[in-house]
């Protein structure tokens, strides 16, 4: 263990412990030697406040902030601390043992990066350091908006989902499409953009484990004076691969936006992008008939049940009275019977036939790792890749892909 003194860009302190007494947690220190080797020293609270207006400091990373119970009377001073270290850019790790929720709350609030309880769980320490290393969703939507300001107009695809009834795997096809195209090729991967337009319970967010940002109901607010540079701060990064653009942090209601707004977040998209996946609400309001008449594929999506039919016949009566494009809409059936179940198949055709639509695709039920994947924020081609309706959607995807292709080529 180093002592915070002035040392040369290679020996420099990466970071700090901060604690009343850093001997009452044995085991900090050796996670930190594990994590930084010699790098790093150790502080006391009033030594800390001294220490973040040295030149020192200037090289600190992060700091390790350590308490426990006989701390919280000086959960001021603890405050203090969080606020300077950030005020200086460094991050914060909370470290504590014995503290009451409350104590926690307070010191998380003013700015705490990570927290991890003591005793240290095995490798959670590293596991922090990698998390705050990550870079920042709105500095990286930064750099997407300098990219697609310099960009050269795609007029992308537009590929479409929508559940006609609950449930029925609108925001699972969505996601996974959208994450098989980005991934279809490690040499010339199309770009891909992913939106979710239903505002009010739209899970996109969670299915890739992405925070919603305020950003996205500013853009929406406001698409009259949306740009290039607005459009792409209210987009995130996923894996690198693919920019996605969440439903609003908060619920909003359903004609918050008007046909006009989504028509210039549409154009925007195709602009910038080769494929757009846009994720719709089961509701139908006054623009929807915007998505549906610029979308490529209108994917349909209903399971084989009496819900999915009654609400199949419903929505074909409405766009045929409104004299819209029917013919555009796509139906798949989820969780659709399995090759050898004859008698599923034979149910589909009467399904079909009864409401005088074509059943285009059948994605197969892909069971409880379907449901996992969604709770862990991951696509199926991370978390399940021999998984039947990935490989399905997969199929899909590169069916799309050469379609796309195709028809660039003959252009």
């Amino acid at each position: 263990m180093t002592s915070a003194t002035t040392q040369d860009d290679k020996t420099a302190i990466l970071a700090c412990t901060i604690s009343r007494d850093v001997q009452n947690f044995d085991l900090l220190i050796e996670d930190m030697e594990a994590a930084l080797g010699e790098r790093w020293g150790d502080l006391g609270f009033a030594e800390a406040l001294a220490f973040f207006g040295q030149p020192e400091a200037d090289h600190l990373e992060f700091v390790a902030l350590a308490i426990d119970g006989e701390d919280e009377d000086n959960l001021t001073l603890m405050g203090e601390i969080i606020t300077q270290a950030k005020d200086k850019k460094i991050k914060v790790v909370l470290i504590a043992e014995d503290v009451t929720p409350t104590s926690l709350h307070q010191l998380l609030r003013k700015g705490a990066d990570e927290f991890v309880p003591y005793p240290l769980p095995e490798g959670e320490l590293q596991e922090a350091i990698e998390r705050m290393n990550k870079p920042d969703p709105v500095v990286l939507a930064q750099e997407a908006a300098v990219s697609l300001a310099q960009g050269e107009s795609k007029e992308g695809a537009l590929f479409v989902t929508h559940g006609l009834a609950g449930g029925v795997g609108s925001t699972t096809l969505a996601v996974n499409l959208a994450w098989e195209l980005a991934s279809i090729s490690e040499k010339e991967a199309p770009s891909v953009c992913l939106i979710d337009l239903d505002l009010q319970y739209g899970t996109v967010s969670t299915y890739l484990d992405l925070p919603r940002r305020e950003t996205v109901f500013e853009m929406l607010s406001d698409t009259a004076s949306m740009d290039d540079d607005v459009f792409s701060q209210a987009l995130q990064t996923y894996e690198e691969k693919m920019q996605v653009l969440t439903a609003p942090s908060d619920m909003v209601p359903l004609d918050l936006i008007t046909s006009e707004d989504i028509q210039r977040v549409i154009d925007t998209a195709r602009r910038h992008f080769d494929y757009v996946v846009v994720d719709m609400p089961t509701t139908l309001v006054q623009w929807s008939e915007t998505v549906l008449q610029a979308a490529h594929v209108y994917f349909a999506l209903i399971e084989l049940d009496m819900r999915s039919a009654q609400n199949a016949l419903r929505l074909k009566r409405a766009l045929q009275a409104e004299e819209l494009p029917f013919n555009k809409l796509r139906f798949a059936m989820n969780r659709a019977p399995k090759f050898t179940d004859l008698n599923g198949k034979s149910r589909i055709k009467r399904m079909g036939e009864s409401l005088g639509i074509s059943i285009d695709l059948l994605l197969p039920d892909g069971g409880k790792p379907v449901m996992q994947s969604g709770d862990h924020g991951l696509p199926l081609a991370s978390s399940a890749a021999k998984n039947p309706l990935r490989r399905e959607i997969a199929k899909l995807a590169k069916s799309l892909h050469s379609l796309g292709s195709s028809s660039a080529e003959a252009a």
